[in-house]
This record gives C-alpha cells, structure tokens and sequence, in this order.
C-alpha cells in the first residue's frame, strides 16, 4: 500500500507541472509580456482585480518591469527549488556505481528543475499580467482568470495533495539528518533514538514535525523562504569553496613523502651560517612560486598558497557584492570613486584568481571532477554572495539567533556529556 501511495503521488507531481506548463501556453497571451501603463489603468478600473487579490506594482512595463535589480531579487528568492539535492546523497549505499551515478543525477535533477520552473514563470506570465498574479494561490487563481473554473478547483486539490507528499518526504529527510547529527553527538543523544519495532527515528520525527508547525505558525511565508535562502545560499558557497580548495590540495601519499623529506633535508649540520641566508632571496622565491610554481603536482606549499588566496578572494568577492548592491546606478554610471573600487577590486579578483589558476591540481583519478577550474567556483561564489546581499537585514539577524541558540545548545549538550 506505501509504494501504491507513493507512485501515486509521484505521478500528480509529474501530472501538475506538464499540466500547468501546457495550459499556459495555449491560454496565454504574448501581450502580457508587453504591458504598459495604459494596461495597468484598464486592469485597475476592472472588476477582476478583485477576484486576483487586486493590483501589485507596474514598475516600467514590458517583458522586464523591475530590471535587473528585480530579476536579481526574484532569483534570490525563487533559489530555493535548488535545495535539497543532497538528499540524493543519502541514497549513496543503494547505488551501483554511485561515484559517477551520484554527481550525474544530481546534474540532471537541477537541469529538471529548471526547466520546470522556467516552464512554470512563462506560463503564469503569459496567462496572467504579472501585476495581477495572486501571492498565495497563483495558479488556480490564474485559471480563474481565464475562465477555466473547473481546472482551478481540480488544480487545488492536487496541489494539497503534492503539497502533503513534499512534506512527508521533507519530513523523512529532515528526521534522518537530525538522526544523523544527533548520533555524531552534534544534537542531543535522545534524538537519535530508533523505534525497536519500526526501526524508525521516532524523536527525531517528531522533534522536526514540531520545528516545522511552530515556525509555520510563528512566522509569514516570505520570511521562512528567506531564511532558508540564508542558510542554503550559504551551505552553497561553502561547498564551492572546499572544491576550489580540495583541487589544489596534494594526496595523502605525497604529504606523507613530502614531510619524510623535509624531516630529512632538516636535520642539523655543521657546515654554513645560519646568518648567511638573506631573506630579500626567500621573499623573491616567494612571489616567483606564485607565478611559476617549482612543481608540476600539488604540494603543501600550493596548497596553502590556495588557501591564502581563496580566503583573499572571497574577502574581495563580499566587498564588490556589496558595492554593487548597495550603489549599483553609481557604479554603472561612471562615479569616479565607486567606479574606481569597483574596477581595482576586479582587477585584484582577477590576479589572484590567476595565482590560483598557476598553482598545480591534484592528479588524483576521480569519477566527476569540476570543470573550468578556477573560473567556475569563482563566478558560483559571486553570485551566491550577491544573491545573499539581496537578502534584507531582518532575515540575516533571525538567521544569526537562531545560530546562536543552535551553538547555545551545543554548548549545553558538551557541558552534559
């Protein structure tokens, strides 16, 4: 009876989307994507409004009202249909090959994504003026608004039911991590406790099931998504960041080599001065390894040359994010001071992006490597960090309590044990 329920659920998921996307399509209408403001003054007089939940901002009009500004914030906002990949992670054990089946579907996975949502944003916008498009109900509102009442009530009880299965399985993956991190002594011990009969993490479940409502009950909408994208957005740059140090870091093997000899060349010896070093040649070899490195594979002193330089330039990466964002028409329309900073932190993000690129990778055979190294990391930390200035400071200061709390309690649980 579960894997009926299952594949029946599964199926209104692919059901809903394929629906929707078709709909739109042939129900829509190119002109909304050319809206001006006299449309905007016929669709305020209208009594339609009042069945859409009335009239949102016009901005400028056309096929991009806000402009970049309010693509950028409405990407920041929609990144969370790119959570929760790692759930495929946890199937890790069950794949044949999952060196290479794991990196893939997760490829895959993010690719059906994006096309689903793409399909879904031009298919409401084509059905609906964009300043008419319902906050909470947009779709069966949407087929309100174009006279198909009987697919909006058919719409919304699918949309409960797919609603009720990502819950279910947002609750399976969340009371396994907590399971998880509860045993690796990261949560309290009793919430990694497991069923005897069912073999189930009972207080982990109900720990998340009680997260869940109280935070739904407590807080809107838009501030939980955001404070979500916080900490996703976050975990992201994160992980870009330990790929783009793990390339340029050596083997264990060579490590273990490369600390023999060392030991070796170390050893005292009666013969020289030690006085006699001069150290205008030690800082020459310095900045002559950054450029031309004297090994043709990673070793520890390039490996913390990465680590310099990868700390330099995330440093670099906050500060233009925030000029940007903060003065972006100033920095684009010529200001002799913002645009001068802007310019010189490019410039230094581009030389040491450089000295990275010189430094030698890691050989090591893997199944899935990064491509593009260090240029993809790069622009995938830019643009994380810029999504996370879109945040508002309201959702940065709830993200920074509860963190608090979290390390609070973590401090309580070590005292304990």
């Amino acid at each position: 009876m579960p894997s009926l329920v299952i594949k029946v659920f599964t199926g209104m998921n692919v059901f809903v989307p394929i629906f929707m996307i078709i709909s739109g399509f042939i129900k829509g209408d190119l002109h909304n994507w050319q809206l001006t403001e006299e449309d905007y003054g016929n669709a305020s007089e209208s009594s339609d409004i009042y069945r859409t939940g009335g009239l949102g901002p016009l901005g400028s009009g056309g096929f991009v009202p806000f402009g970049l500004d309010g693509i950028l914030q409405g990407a920041a906002l929609c990144f969370y249909a790119y959570f929760g990949f790692e759930a495929i992670l946890t199937k890790g054990k069950e794949a044949r090959n999952p060196q290479r089946s794991i990196p893939l579907s997760i490829a895959i996975s993010v690719f059906i994504c994006f096309l689903m949502y793409f399909g879904f944003i031009a298919a409401l916008t084509l059905m609906v003026p964009y300043y008419q498009i319902h906050h909470y109900s947009p779709f069966p509102q949407a087929f309100l608004h174009v006279g198909w009442d009987p697919a909006r009530y058919v719409m919304a009880v699918v949309f409960l039911c797919t609603l009720l299965y990502s819950l279910l399985g947002a609750m399976f993956f969340m009371s396994r991590l907590v399971c998880e991190m509860a045993d690796d002594r990261l949560l309290f011990r009793h919430l990694a406790q497991i069923h005897a009969r069912t073999g189930t993490p009972v207080m982990a479940i109900v720990a998340s099931g009680l997260l869940a409502g109280v935070m739904a009950l407590l807080f809107e909408l838009r501030d939980i998504i955001e404070l979500l994208l916080t900490g996703v957005l976050l975990a992201y740059t994160l992980g870009t960041f330990s790929v783009l140090i793990l390339r340029y870091q050596p083997s264990q093997n060579f490590v273990k080599n490369e600390k023999t000899e060392e030991e070796t060349e170390m050893e005292p010896t009666l013969e020289g001065n030690p006085l006699d070093s001069e150290p205008e040649a030690g800082t020459s070899n310095i900045l002559k390894s950054l450029w031309f490195p004297p090994s043709t594979i990673s070793t520890r002193k390039s490996g913390q040359i990465v680590y310099g330089c990868a700390f330099l330039l995330v440093l670099l990466i906050i500060i233009l994010s925030l000029i940007l964002d903060q003065w972006p028409s100033q920095v684009f329309s010529g200001d002799p001071v913002l645009t001068t900073v802007a310019v010189l932190l490019l410039l230094l993000i581009t030389g040491v992006t450089v000295i990275i690129w010189r430094q030698p990778q890691d050989p090591s055979p893997l199944m899935f490597r990064v491509p593009a190294m260090p240029v993809l990391p790069l622009v995938s930390i830019f643009m994380n960090v810029y999504l996370m200035t879109k945040i508002n400071t309201w959702t940065w200061t709830q993200f920074g309590i509860a963190n608090a709390i979290g390390k609070w309690f973590s401090g309580i649980k070590t005292t304990i044990e």
